[in-house]
């Protein structure tokens, strides 16, 4: 339990002592610091409650608190507002508290087991800048949600499974016909054959076999019998896509490396191909399917439905399952095998009905418990300087790795050249670039749009990944010239930005439990800067370790020490690394 959940406790019961009840209390950091750091508003609910006036309980109220070692400057404002202030005294033992331990800034939550989906990436296919909301977004999410004592296992959850996937192994059929996937006589290792095929050549094949498919009727026929084959599991084929596969997934866990996301099952919609057939008998017996056409739908209506709920495509009219079948065939395999509390997806907000109506499909085949919680969350895109979908300069796609580097060709130019070496800058500006583009996506609201402003987001002045990191180098690099020095225990707060950043981090809590209910980062992209900034202004206002008055000196140190550990904590969250220098 946090130090402020601790302090609101204490507080609920000297409230009793006053002679009120309260079921929900919470500070509220003060409108008016002014009048105090913080205000206590419940006398007007207390009223209502006891029949008394207002301005009497809250005066009741403060009498109690004024017993208390801890508040000061105690005030009843208006008609029953009561102001608080921590005593300085209480503040250095709240430093010495956290810098014993940080988890006295965390309120950890009852344990549950969650999956989250949160990946989507296409095998053979090139990740583009789409793929990074959904990466950024969901592995700071998990990190976060471990943080407050959840067990997450992330599922990149790949695309490798239907027809676009037997168009690229028809096409490296019609370019290389004569390797031994396609020879029936064939008795061989397939693993021994060497496919004269890298990923780049796949993401190009990926475009150009849909497009063909698109033009030639036959093509596209020639493809459905392909697909037909690996879903069948028929020899040579079925190995050359597991190969298609393997080669894709080695580059896509490169980019996600690269973007320091890590997933802890990197399963595709076809390991879940083995629940399909008794996912559809599951739906039958639970009588859910209907004709529509030659296909098989879910009518997923309920009657507080606002706006028209078209139904779940279940099965398509030549039989095959469709996408959102795959989707509710995962939920069964995971059901299965992992029992998850909770389940979690992090896309695109255009898939907001997809996964309406998958969520409303699964409750009523009864897929998942009552009380089993499906949640789904969605992201805004990233736009370009013209409010549309962030673009190469030549009109095309951008994708994440070329996005990636356009980034750290700014990065680059921006390097300090007198404190990192040639050997050091490129990989010291790779990391700047994904912090950049990291604390760039996290600033605006999670359901947002935003528009990507290259020099704007790599500035080192500014709410920036590039000034955040600058500030916790420099504060590490502060403690480690002090090493020397004695920084082990605070022993007072001398000035008012020292105690702005002591009620700052006391506000760390609400930050982090705000951000996990809402699913979104802004809260803690905003928490950091201001933590940060409030700090810089400490350290320009004060020569810390040159300080004379060993009290303060020693005392500068802790909070520095205090101010260092969270960032690089709400920088491993937001999964933005720190080099040792820049």
């Amino acid at each position: 339990m946090s130090i402020i959940t601790n302090l609101e406790k204490e507080i609920k019961g000297i409230i009793k002592n006053a002679g009120y009840e309260i079921e929900n209390f919470s500070l509220q950091p003060s409108s008016r610091v002014d009048l105090g750091d913080y205000q206590i508003n419940d006398a007007m609910s207390l009223a209502k409650t006891y029949h008394k006036n207002p301005h009497q309980i809250a005066e009741d109220i403060k009498n109690e608190l004024e017993k208390s070692p801890k508040f000061t400057n105690i005030n009843v404002a208006g008609p029953g507002f009561i102001n608080i202030s921590l005593k300085d005294e209480y503040l250095v033992e709240i430093l010495n508290m956290i810098n014993n331990d940080i988890n006295t800034i965390i309120d950890k939550r009852e344990p549950k087991n969650i999956i989250l989906d949160y990946g989507g990436a296409n095998v053979a296919k090139a990740l583009h800048v789409g793929h990074l909301r959904s990466a950024n977004i969901g592995e700071a999410i998990k990190r976060l949600a471990t943080l407050l004592g959840y067990s997450v296992i992330g599922d990149a959850h790949l695309g490798d499974y239907g027809r676009p996937l037997g168009f690229v192994v028809l096409e490296i059929k019609k370019r290389y016909p004569d390797l031994p996937y396609f020879d029936e006589s064939y008795t061989g290792d397939y693993s021994e054959v060497e496919l004269p095929i890298t990923n780049e050549d796949l993401e190009k094949i990926y475009p150009e076999a849909s497009q063909k498919a698109k033009d030639d009727e036959a093509y596209l026929e020639e493809g459905r019998d392909v697909t037909a084959k690996i879903q069948s599991h028929v020899r040579g084929y079925y190995d050359l896509w597991k190969k298609v596969i393997e080669i894709s997934k080695a580059d896509i866990k490169k980019v996600y490396d690269e973007l320091n996301v890590h997933f802890e099952l990197w399963l595709g919609e076809s390991d879940a191909a083995e629940y399909f057939d008794e996912l559809k008998e599951i739906f039958e017996k639970e009588n859910l399917l209907e004709d529509s056409n030659g296909a098989k739908i879910v009518d997923v209506k309920e009657d507080t439905d606002k706006a028209p709920m078209p139904p779940l495509l279940f099965l398509k009219s030549n039989g095959t399952i469709s996408y959102a079948t795959t989707d509710l065939a995962t939920i069964l395999q995971r059901q299965k095998q992992y029992h998850p509390d909770e389940i979690w997806y992090c896309t695109d907000a255009r898939q907001e009905l997809h996964f309406t109506q998958v969520f409303r499909s699964a409750r009523k085949a009864h897929l998942v418990d009552e009380d089993q919680k499906l949640d789904w969350f969605g992201f805004g895109t990233m736009n370009g300087s013209d409010g549309k979908p962030f673009k190469t300069r030549d009109g095309g796609v951008m994708s994440l790795k070329g996005l990636i580097d356009l980034v750290n060709e700014e990065t680059l130019k921006r390097i300090n050249k007198d404190t990192v070496s040639e050997e050091e800058k490129d990989k010291v500006a790779r990391t700047v670039a994904i912090a950049t583009l990291k604390y760039a996506d996290f600033i605006p609201y999670r359901g947002t749009d935003y528009i990507f402003e290259l020099e704007k987001f790599a500035d080192l002045e500014g709410k920036t990944g590039p000034y955040l990191l600058y500030s916790t180098i420099r504060m590490k690099s502060l403690l480690a010239k002090a090493k020397e020095l004695t920084q082990d225990t605070s022993k007072v707060v001398s000035t008012k930005t020292e105690k702005d950043i002591v009620l700052t981090i006391l506000n760390l809590p609400n930050i982090l439990n705000k951000a996990l209910d809402s699913k979104s980062l802004n809260d803690i992209a905003e928490y950091i800067y201001k933590l940060t900034s409030l700090y810089n202004k400490f350290y320009s206002e004060n020569k810390i370790i040159t300080e004379e008055d060993l009290e303060k000196r020693e005392s500068w140190l802790v909070l520095t020490n205090i101010v260092y550990n969270i960032n690089m904590m709400l920088l491993d969250v937001l999964g933005i690394p720190v080099p040792e220098k820049m």
